[in-house]
Formats: structure tokens, C-alpha cells, sequence
């Protein structure tokens, strides 16, 4: 009999085991889809233009040094180096391409899934799978992980340090304190608004210790012997107390060492920009100061503006809030109430700062999402405690409807509506008009006897990111107001065209316009030899 039943245990936990894996790879699947379909059919933004062009003299000479005034850290560019090497060595000379820069950003968007999986353990199966689901078909996760620019990998070295660092308190193993450390130093060496994220994180902490002591002294939360609340509550045993104390220090030692050496090697290019690379990432942050004041200055409420605003990620908004609200409520589990005063931080903190755009939203939004499945788990969890069809149904629903819309509004964000400028998430971004620019000037280079040799005149000051779609033609140059040409080609802005047309218009025609994006239209002028 006992034999039996403890079989018919271990089948079920095969079958719980397997299942979980079939939806995670289903999410992870899906996770990929919406990252890396028609990843090249939407034209780059200017932000990403630019990083292409650091980009390249890396790919091509090897080259590249941090600078302090702008462009953020040089983890982009190195990853972006792994993955156009990988493709020169597959394609030749098409190895710098948009496809393998942005492939960069998707797989690191697939790798935030990814890694929400390891919080089964502290929010249930339901909430785990519910939270990776709402991040792999959020609008703005899937937006801008086919973004060239570093905020995705912001976000998951943000949320790697998280897991390695609970896994280091689970565990005490040295592995994962190595990971936490490596973790650190790739968020310092991406992007300097570390500052606030590490900020947030130890206040986070701080808070929820603080928080539970004072709930439990005040009001001791009733929980049977063995209950879920009771084992969530306490914290599991630490077992770093076995170790001994000199091997401890080493370890910690050994931890300093490799964010020292990490960050000393991203911020100096490898060594061939120090040790001013490394200066220059603390010189940074005068500059940053500054333009974080100055610079696209927006209300408090902006983020809860754009992330409500046309149902893109209200779902998330929605069920996140009353994750919070359940996690503080409730009290028990550590980490949710953790993550509540995480993203209660990370929204007051990117409220607070005058300087906001779109994908900044991604750092509250994160722990948002978590929230969000802390939330269905528990509702789906009630169900099952209490054998009651009723909530675990209701929890499916609430689930498959805020999947539907998020995925409807991220499938139409990324692949169709991508440059609406009605949609917050689509800054400023490139009009895809654009492209057919492009598609011009290669038309007219096909019938030039120099080909991509031949010389372009860009005497537009706004042409970005037209440099990285003309990253094979050595001969553009860019002058930013008019000047005396008899190249084949001119692209002006709209506003120079009557100059130009009263100066050259013996020389030149004027073949068509393009809008680059919101207000900004080129014009490309043709020497009348020329054919399009």
C-alpha cells in the first residue's frame, strides 16, 4: 500500500516536472518568436544608429574607447562584436548587419524569461509561468529587445544579480556570489543609471527587513505549524554560517577581485585605453548629472501615462498594483515583499528624475510584471488550497485576457505600428519612409561606374541614423549645412531646398522626399547625369 501511494507521488511530480518544462520551453518559444521575426524589416532608430556606428571601427579595427559624455557603457558593443564576428565568419563581408546587432538585444530580452523562471520557488508555479508570460508578450520587453541599445541588457544583468544573489543566501555556494559579482560588474559596466538600480535594490531590502521585523512585532502574523505562510515568512537556514571564516574571506576577496578586473576591463577597452577608461567612468557622472536635469524633462506621472496609455501595458499595471498590495497585505513570502518595495522604489525613483523616455519604464516595470504573477499565483493558489474550481478558473481568465491584449498590443507595436508616433513607446523613432531613401541611393549606386565608391553629400544637420545604412559607402560625407559639391548624390533637409535648388539647380534634381521621422523630411537630389 505504501509502496502504491509512493508511487503514485513520484508520478506526479514527474508529471508536475514535465509539464513545467513544456510551458516554459512554450513561453521561451514564444519569448523568441516575437524577438527575432522580421527583426531587419523596421528601420533603426537614431539612438540605435549611433551605437552602430561606435559599433563599427570595433568590428572593423579593433577599435573603441568609452566616452563619458554620452553612448552609456561598452558592454553593447562588445556583445555586439561577439555576434557580428559570428556572422562575418557565416556571411563574409555582410557580418556587420542589422540583423546580428539587434540579435543582441533579442537574446538578451529571451534571457529575462528566461531567468523569471527561477522564482517558482518563491511565487508558485502559476505566478512564475504567469510573470515570464506577461514579460515575454509585454509591448515594451518585446519592443525593445529589437532596440540596438542597452537598456534590455540593463534589465537582465538587474535582474541576474537578484537570482544570483538569492542563490548565494540560499546556498552559500561560491558560484553564485561569483555570479552576483559578475552580475554587478556588467550592470556598472552598461549603463550608468546603476546608480539608481543598486540604490534601489539595498533600500528594497532594507525596507522589507524593516518591514517584516515591525509588522511581526506589532501584529504576529497567525500561521499553523508548517503552513505555506509560516515557511515563506522565515528565512531559510544560512548556511554561509558553516563556512569557515578565512575561506570566507577569501571568497569575498576572490568576488572583489573579478568585479575589479570585469569592470577595469570593459571601461579601459581591454586594456587599451588605460587607465583613462576607467577615470573617464567616474568623470561620467557630471555629465549625467546635469542631463538627467535638463534634458527631456516630463512630469512625475509620465510612465504611468505611457505604460497605461492605449491598454500597452495597463494589464501588467493593473495586476502588479494589487500584487504589491497582496504582498504587504499578506506578508508571506521574503521576496514578495521585497520586489513590492522594489518596484515601488524603481517607480518612484524614475518618477522623480526629470529626464524620461520610453524604455526607461523597463526598470519598474520589471518588478511590476513579478508582482503581477505574485498576484495570479496566489489567486490560482487559493483555488487549489481550497479545492474550489471557481478561483484557479477566474485566474486562467484574468490571465488569458491580459495575455491577449499585451501580446495583441506588442504584435502591433513591433511589427506593424512601429512608428506611430501616437504610441509612447515609438519615440521619435524612424519613419519607414526612410528605407526608401536607402533603397534609392543603392539604386543609384548600382548604375555608377564607382558603385558604393561613389561620393554622397549629406548636407542635412538631422541625417541619423542614415550613416549606418550607408556604413559601406567610404565617400559620404557629412556636413551638416550646404556646401559646394558636384558628388552624384545630395540629401538636404527640406528647409535647405530652396537654397540649394537656386545654386545647383543646373546641376542637381530633385528626385523625392523622405520623412525621417516626426517634422524632419530629406530631400535627395540627383546629378541630372545620374540614373535612380
Amino acid at each position: 500500500m505504501k509502496a502504491n501511494a509512493k508511487k503514485a507521488v513520484t508520478e506526479r511530480s514527474d508529471g508536475s516536472r514535465t509539464a513545467w518544462r513544456i510551458a516554459g520551453a512554450a513561453i521561451l518559444m514564444a519569448a523568441g518568436l516575437l524577438r527575432l521575426l522580421y527583426l531587419t524589416e523596421k528601420p533603426l532608430h537614431h539612438d540605435e544608429g549611433v551605437n552602430g556606428l561606435f559599433l563599427a571601427p570595433l568590428f572593423r579595427q579593433g577599435f573603441y574607447h568609452y566616452d563619458p559624455s554620452n553612448y552609456h557603457g561598452p558592454t553593447l558593443y562588445y556583445f555586439g562584436l561577439l555576434t557580428t564576428t559570428l556572422n562575418s565568419f557565416l556571411y563574409g563581408k555582410y557580418g556587420l548587419s542589422t540583423f546580428a546587432i539587434r540579435l543582441v538585444p533579442a537574446l538578451f530580452g529571451m534571457g529575462i524569461v528566461w531567468l523569471v523562471f527561477y522564482f517558482r520557488r518563491f511565487i508558485g508555479t502559476f505566478g512564475s509561468l504567469t510573470a515570464a508570460l506577461f514579460i515575454a508578450v509585454s509591448p515594451g520587453f518585446v519592443f525593445f529587445s529589437r532596440y540596438f541599445i542597452h537598456e534590455i541588457l540593463f534589465v537582465f544583468f538587474t535582474l541576474s544579480l537578484v537570482v544570483a544573489v538569492m542563490r548565494f543566501k540560499e546556498t552559500a555556494r561560491p558560484l553564485y556570489l561569483m555570479l552576483a559579482s559578475a552580475s554587478a560588474a556588467l550592470l556598472f559596466t552598461t549603463k550608468e543609471t546603476y546608480i539608481i538600480t543598486v540604490a534601489v535594490l539595498l533600500l528594497a531590502l532594507l525596507c522589507s527587513h524593516l518591514y517584516i521585523s515591525l509588522r511581526r512585532k506589532l501584529a504576529p502574523i497567525p500561521a499553523e505549524a508548517g503552513s505555506p505562510a509560516r515557511e515563506m515568512i522565515v528565512p531559510p537556514p544560512m548556511q554561509s554560517a558553516q563556512i569557515i571564516p578565512q575561506r570566507r574571506a577569501d571568497m569575498w576577496l576572490a568576488a572583489i577581485a573579478l568585479f575589479a578586473v570585469l569592470y577595469i576591463l570593459f571601461y579601459s577597452s581591454f586594456l587599451t585605453n588605460f587607465p583613462k577608461g576607467v577615470y573617464d567612468s567616474f568623470r561620467t557622472f557630471g555629465y549625467w548629472g546635469h542631463t538627467g536635469v535638463t534634458q527631456y524633462k516630463s512630469p512625475g506621472n509620465t510612465y504611468f501615462d505611457w505604460l497605461g496609455r492605449m491598454q500597452t501595458e495597463l494589464p501588467s499595471l493593473v495586476l502588479g498594483g494589487l500584487g504589491v498590495v497582496l504582498a504587504l497585505y499578506q506578508m508571506r513570502s521574503r521576496f514578495a515583499v521585497f520586489t513590492a518595495f522594489w518596484a515601488l522604489g524603481m517607480t518612484a525613483a524614475y518618477s522623480l528624475l526629470p529626464y524620461k523616455t520610453p524604455w526607461l519604464a523597463l526598470n519598474p516595470l520589471l518588478p511590476i510584471i513579478i508582482m503581477a504573477g505574485y498576484f495570479l499565483g496566489q489567486w490560482f493558489d487559493l483555488g487549489a488550497k481550497n479545492q474550489s474550481l471557481l478561483p484557479r478558473a477566474s485566474a486562467v481568465f484574468a490571465l488569458v485576457v491580459a495575455v491577449a491584449i499585451s501580446a495583441y498590443a506588442a504584435i502591433d507595436l513591433s511589427f506593424f505600428s512601429y512608428d506611430n508616433d501616437a504610441i509612447p513607446y515609438s519615440y521619435a523613432h524612424t519613419r519607414r519612409d526612410f528605407l526608401g531613401l536607402v533603397d534609392e541611393i543603392e539604386s543609384v549606386a548600382s548604375h555608377n561606374p564607382a558603385g558604393k565608391n561613389m561620393g554622397i553629400t549629406i548636407m542635412s544637420p538631422e541625417h541619423w541614423p542614415l550613416p549606418w545604412y550607408l556604413r559601406e559607402y567610404p565617400n559620404s560625407g557629412y556636413y551638416g549645412r550646404i556646401v559646394p559639391t558636384s558628388e552624384p548624390v545630395i540629401v538636404a533637409h527640406q528647409d535647405q531646398s530652396g537654397e540649394i535648388e537656386t545654386k545647383m539647380g543646373t546641376l542637381y534634381r530633385r528626385f523625392h522626399s523622405y520623412e525621417l521621422r516626426p517634422g524632419v523630411w530629406l530631400v535627395l537630389y540627383l546629378r541630372r547625369d545620374q540614373r535612380p
